[in-house]
Formats: C-alpha cells, sequence, structure tokens
C-alpha cells in the first residue's frame, strides 16, 4: 500500500517539473533537480521499504511534496492529499502486521498445546 503511494507520488512530482519551467520560471536545472529528483526518491524508497528507515524518509517527501507548494500552489493540496494517504498506508500497515504477528503467535501457542492435532482438527489416530 505505501508503495502504491510513493510510486504515484513519484508521478505527479515528476510533472511538477514542466510546471515549475513553465509556468513558475524556474530555472530549467532546479526544476529538474526538483521535480525528477523528487520522483526518483519516492521510486528508491518504494523499494526500501523493508526497511524502518525509508518509512520515515518517506514521511520527509511529504514534507517536502508540501513545501513544493511555495513554488506550485496546487502542491499545497496535492502534498496534503499524499501526505494523509501516506500517514493512512503507514498505520494501517502497521496496525495489519501487528495483526498477523498476533494471529501467527495465536496458532503456533495452539499447536504447542495440542500436538497431536492435525492441521485439520482430527487426533492422531497412528498409534
Amino acid at each position: 500500500m505505501a508503495a502504491a503511494v510513493l510510486t504515484l507520488e513519484a508521478i505527479t512530482l515528476g510533472l511538477t517539473t514542466p510546471v515549475m519551467i513553465t509556468i513558475a520560471d524556474v530555472d530549467t536545472g532546479t526544476a529538474l533537480a526538483v521535480g525528477l529528483g523528487l520522483a526518483l526518491v519516492c521510486i528508491v524508497l518504494a523499494g526500501a521499504l523493508r526497511a524502518e528507515w525509508a518509512y520515515l524518509a518517506g514521511y520527509a517527501v511529504q514534507v517536502a511534496a508540501v513545501a513544493l507548494g511555495f513554488v506550485i500552489p496546487v502542491m499545497f493540496g496535492l502534498g496534503a492529499v499524499f501526505a494523509a494517504l501516506w500517514a493512512g498506508a503507514d498505520l494501517l500497515g502497521r496496525k495489519i502486521e501487528r495483526e498477523k504477528a498476533a494471529a501467527w503467535a495465536a496458532y503456533r501457542a495452539e499447536q504447542a498445546a495440542h500436538p497431536d492435532q492435525h492441521e485439520d482438527g482430527q487426533a492422531d489416530r497412528s498409534e
């Protein structure tokens, strides 16, 4: 879920480059560095989400996307939307992982408490 948010945000941030050049009158080199640089960071982070630091860096990207609103005012709104999506994906993903870990722990505890049971719930009658 978080990778999808970052991927869509990469497209949006990449598309800010021509807007910065044509409408905001930002220098071409600066616009390329900022717009495409942030897009590249999003793509790299989407692939690095197995590491905890990538989630923290994702929040930094959200701050940068909102701050881009000082150059392109519509990015205040788009950045806020992506920040909300990012926070939702992060928090919901963490909740799912906690619940999955708890379910596996309960399953393992049940298996340890009844080692003579098969996975289908039938008792072992091979004795």
